[in-house]
């Protein structure tokens, strides 16, 4: 099993251990692509991270950007700070109610981004898009 396998799977395991709901397979690549959708709405991934930190979540996103250990989220402050209507169109293409969306975003992007920021640094623009890139072609192709 592999990191996106990983992560997509205790996202979807926190959205209540309803894998028949959220459709585990689809749910789980879902999830991942409607993260990278995110990211690259909000023009990359400083982009994204700076939705939340001015949200007031500067030191959870230090800490998932850090080489330390990350600070969690709740379904409720990524609804905070990516708005209402964000998460209810997430929650539409993965077929799940709004709240199981931001909790399930809130378990994944702190692993994610983690990964996505190695040795504490966030990845320009191309670099953060190959990155993503691979991590999905392995995803739906091994």
């Amino acid at each position: 099993m592999g990191l996106f396998d990983q992560l997509a799977g205790q996202a979807i395991d926190m959205l209540g251990n309803n894998k028949e709901a959220a459709g585990a397979a689809a749910g789980q690549s879902g999830l991942l692509a409607s993260v990278m959708e995110l990211i690259n709405q909000h023009g990359g991934l400083q982009g994204l991270l700076q939705k939340f930190q001015e949200s007031g979540l500067q030191d959870q996103v230090a800490s998932w950007i850090g080489t330390g250990a990350n600070a969690s989220v709740s379904g409720e402050q990524v609804q905070g700070a990516l708005g209402a209507d964000t998460i209810t169109r997430v929650a539409a293409k993965l077929g799940l109610p709004a709240d199981a969306a931001s909790g399930g975003l809130a378990a994944l992007l702190p692993q994610l981004i983690d990964h996505l920021t190695p040795n504490g640094q966030v990845p320009e623009g191309n670099d953060l898009m190959a990155q993503g890139l691979n991590l999905l072609k392995g995803k739906f192709f091994g």
